[in-house]
């Protein structure tokens, strides 16, 4: 990122600096925690390396509050949308989510539309299907053809900050719009739980720190400058978590919280303890080493660690009064299958992959706090909501819709059918495939090698009965198809 000039920049502003004005909400969040134990520092002995200074370039639109809405946009990685205590898991806890759905909507049928990371992280960013922005699987490159909503947001006058996981194969991009650019490239984009090096706004800075606190650190870092600014304009966080990829790992004291439970009675009875996922079609997705009921376990741990980092971001917005003027959601890029199906991964269209955790705060314009929303809403209605609840109109290019007339109404609309697609890339054996997902079926046509899916979601909502060729099917099979040719292609 280029380095931009000393007008309007806040102070420098250190880790060391930001831990000492921020160490009661530290605390405070700790404490709201205390039945995990939870330390009081996630950073090792001594001081960590200071950051470099948030620098805010000057603002569009005038100096001073303009009543608009900060936004934070919080990614988690291979969530399983049920593995959420406020989803109704039977043990993992997750306070700071179940606060945020406690104050705010969790939405029941949330999806994502290409359920692999980079093209759904792409999708996020740009409101448009994969075979619109190119990034078609995670060898595809990030061409910077299409604009995000961050430059979007950045052009209309907020102070706008990407920290954490890109994920996106090739160069990282040069996004000079941004006042916070921080990232990694660390074995190969995924980065790791322990001792990631970071790049900040183009400089290597080296971490101490749990990869979660860490990218939690400069997201408050950077509201602190801004809040300690002249210009104290509206901002937009975009928080992107490493939890909860593999190989699952978690400081303490979330290492080994969950060794007890019983994932007997919560995996399906076709799960072997020891072996399952490490042969067939499951071998390139990424557990292939120990008990599948502790990679289980570890799974849970990372996605713990990581909310209590969220309700410490809740705790600040909520120690600095920006709680009532702050949108918050958060959602994950794709979900998880823990042998259902006899599959274990990401790629494979089943509900519990496609389907997303998806939980939006919005004070002032949701009036039920603490509900459920069942219309259907997908990670590429991200970026044109966003774009509406700043108030400067979403863009024809986008294929994603504003759900922000469904956060107003709980009777309102957004769609009854989307697009789901893959593109394979070597090694992976899921082959490309493009279908379409309706409020009551699932259709689903395979490049090569598989016949095609047809599911009765409400007659068959665990997917077990494909009835493709089956009696009475083909008129079904024809109106499905007929809307699919209307979607977007490649």
């Amino acid at each position: 990122m280029r380095k931009r000039s000393d007008a309007g920049t806040a102070g420098a502003i250190t880790r060391r600096g930001l831990l000492k004005s921020t160490g009661t909400v530290v605390g405070a969040g700790i404490a709201g925690l205390s039945g995990f134990g939870f330390m009081t520092s996630l950073l090792g002995a001594g001081d960590p390396p200071a950051h470099p200074a948030v620098q805010l370039k000057p603002r569009r639109g005038g100096r001073g509050r303009d009543g608009r809405p900060n936004l934070i946009f919080i990614l988690g990685d291979n969530h399983n949308a049920s593995v959420m205590g406020c989803a109704g898991h039977p043990f993992i806890k997750t306070p700071g989510l179940d606060r945020l759905a406690s104050e705010g909507v969790l939405f029941d049928r949330a999806f994502n539309t290409t359920s692999l990371c980079s093209p759904s992280r792409a999708s996020i960013l740009t409101g448009m299907y994969a075979c619109r922005h190119g990034v078609k699987n995670n060898h595809t490159h990030w061409t910077g053809e299409h604009s995000t909503f961050l430059q979007h947001l950045s052009d209309a006058g907020y102070y706008t900050a990407f920290i954490g996981k890109w994920h996106m194969p090739g160069r990282l991009p040069e996004l000079p719009f941004l006042d916070l650019y921080v990232t990694y490239t660390y074995r190969e984009g995924q980065g790791s739980y322990f001792n990631c090096p970071m790049l900040v706004n183009g400089r290597e800075v080296p971490s101490r720190n749990y990869i979660t606190g860490e990218v939690t650190d400069y997201a408050l870092e950077f509201m602190e400058a801004v809040k300690s600014s002249d210009d104290r304009g509206p901002f937009c966080i975009y928080l992107s978590h490493r939890p909860a990829h593999p190989p699952f790992q978690s400081p303490a004291p979330f290492s080994g919280m969950y060794d007890r439970e019983d994932v007997m009675g919560l995996l399906p009875p076709n799960v072997d303890p020891h072996w399952y996922g490490k042969t067939n079609r499951n071998v390139f997705q990424g557990i292939m080493m120990g008990s599948y009921y502790d990679q289980y376990r570890r799974y849970c741990e990372t996605l713990t660690a990581m909310d209590r980092d969220i309700a410490r971001l809740l705790e600040y917005l909520d120690r600095n009064r920006l709680a009532d003027n702050t949108v918050v959601i958060y959602m994950g890029d794709n979900g998880m299958s823990w042998g259902a199906h006899d599959h274990h991964g990401i790629r494979e269209p089943y509900e519990d992959v496609i389907r997303l955790p998806f939980i939006v705060r919005a004070p002032g314009i949701i009036g039920d706090p603490g509900s459920r929303r069942g219309q259907m809403v997908l990670n590429i209605d991200i970026a044109p909501t966003l774009l509406d609840l700043a108030g400067i109109g979403t863009r024809d290019a986008m294929d994603g819709v504003s759900i922000l007339p469904v956060l107003r109404n709980p009777r309102g609309t957004t769609r009854d059918a989307f697009l789901l697609e893959f593109f394979r890339y070597y090694p992976e054996p899921t082959p490309t495939y493009r279908g379409i997902r309706t409020g009551s079926h699932k259709y689903i046509e395979f490049e090569r090698g598989r016949d095609p899916w047809l599911f009765d979601l409400a007659a068959d909502p665990g997917e077990l009965h494909n009835i493709f060729g089956h009696a009475g099917s083909a008129p079904v099979v024809e109106g499905l198809r007929g809307r699919m040719a209307g979607l977007p292609s490649g």
